[in-house]
C-alpha cells in the first residue's frame, strides 16, 4: 500500500520500520516542526523526520496541520492508500483523515476506550494499573473516539517505568498495525463504549510536582511514570530538587518509624539513600536525584553535601 505516515517520536518507529518491511510504500512522512532541546537549545529533528530523511522519505513539518493546506495537497499528491498516524503530537483535521481509500488508521497505546488522550501510558503507570494494550482504530473527527479494528493487552510489569511500558506497546503495536493492514478489507469495526471511556490529558509540568501528604505507593508511580518526561520535583531550601529514582519503603525497613513525621520530613539518611515521611504513615527512599542547576547524583551525595538531616523538611 502507499501510505503517509504521521508520527514524530521514537516510539512511532517501530511501525514506521514494519511498515516498509512488509513491503508498504511510505510516500510522504508529516512530523512535528523540529524544536529546542537541551542545554543548549539547539533545534532538533524528531525521531520520525531524522529516520525518514535518512531513507530519502519526503517529510513536511506543518505548525497547525488543522490550517495547513499546504500539507493537505502534499498529503493529497502523494496518492495514499491510507493514513498512518502514531503519536503524531496533533489532531488530524477531517480533510486529511478521510480522503484515502482506507482512510486513516491510528495505533493508539491503550485499551481504548480507556484512556482517550494524548498521555496514555503514563497515566496507565499513574494509576497503577495491571494490564495494558495496544489498540488500532480507524480515526474519526473527535479524540480517540474511532471504530475499533484491532485490540491486544499486555501485562504491566512491577514497578514498570513509562518509558519501558511504551518501548513494549510500541513493537506490539507495529505488529498489530502491519497484521491489521493486512486484512483492512474485511476488519470488522467494532464501536467504542462511550460509558467505559477514560481521559489520559497531556501530562503538565506541574504533574510532576511531589505531594507528600501521598501516600509513597503513590508517589513511586508518580516517579515510574514521570521522572523521564516531564520530571518529578520537590523543593529543598527553596531550590527546586529532581527525583530520579527510588521506592516506596515497607514495614520496618526504616528506624525510627515514620508514621510519627510530618509528611515531607526526612527520617532517615545513609548510603542507601534519604527516606522521607509520605501520607498514611508511609515511606519513599530517594535513591537518586538532581538539584536545580546541576548533574544527577546520588542521594547520599546529596545529603553529605547539604548537611541535609533527619527532620528537615522536603517541599516547602
Amino acid at each position: 500500500m502507499r501510505i503517509v505516515f504521521f508520527g514524530s517520536p521514537a516510539a512511532a518507529l517501530p511501525s514506521f520500520r514494519a511498515l516498509l518491511e512488509a513491503g508498504h510504500s511510505v510516500e510522504l512522512v508529516v512530523t512535528q516542526p523540529d524544536k529546542p532541546a537541551g542545554r543548549g537549545r539547539q533545534l532538533t529533528s524528531s525521531a520520525v523526520k531524522s529516520f525518514a530523511v535518512g531513507l530519502g522519505i519526503p517529510v513536511i513539518e506543518p505548525l497547525r496541520v488543522r490550517t495547513d493546506e499546504r500539507a493537505l495537497d502534499r498529503a493529497r499528491a502523494a496518492r495514499p492508500d491510507v493514513n498512518v498516524v502514531v503519536a503524531y503530537g496533533q489532531i488530524i483535521p477531517h480533510d486529511l483523515h478521510y480522503f484515502p481509500r482506507y482512510h486513516s488508521l491510528n495505533v493508539h497505546f491503550s485499551l481504548l476506550p480507556k484512556y482517550r488522550g494524548a498521555a496514555p501510558v503514563q497515566w496507565t503507570v499513574l494509576s497503577g494499573d495491571a494490564e495494558s494494550g495496544v489498540t488500532i482504530i480507524e480515526l474519526d473527527d473527535r479524540m480517540d473516539e474511532g471504530d475499533i479494528l484491532a485490540q491486544t493487552s499486555v501485562a504491566v510489569e512491577p514497578r514498570e517505568p513509562a518509558p519501558a511500558l511504551e518501548t513494549r506497546l510500541a513493537v506490539l503495536g507495529a505488529s498489530l498495525l502491519v497484521s491489521t493492514l493486512a486484512r483492512i478489507e474485511d476488519a470488522p469495526r467494532l464501536k467504542q463504549d462511550v460509558a467505559r471511556a477514560t481521559l489520559a490529558p497531556k501530562i503538565r509540568k506541574e504533574d510532576g510536582r511531589v505531594s507528600w501528604a501521598e501516600t509513597a505507593g503513590a508517589i513511586d508511580r508518580r516517579v515510574l511514570a514521570l521522572a523521564e518526561r516531564p520530571g518529578v520535583f520537590t523543593f529543598f531550601g527553596g531550590r527546586r530538587i529532581g527525583l530520579l529514582r527510588g521506592r516506596a519503603l515497607g514495614p520496618g525497613e526504616i528506624s525510627p518509624p515514620s508514621g510519627a513525621a510530618s509528611p515531607g520530613a526526612v527520617v532517615e539518611t545513609g548510603k542507601a539513600g534519604l527516606a522521607v515521611a509520605c501520607g498514611g504513615g508511609t515511606a519513599y527512599l530517594i535513591e537518586e536525584l538532581q538539584p536545580e542547576g546541576k548533574a544527577a547524583m546520588s542521594a547520599h551525595a546529596f545529603s553529605l553535601g547539604t548537611k541535609i538531616a533527619p527532620g528537615d523538611i522536603l517541599g516547602a
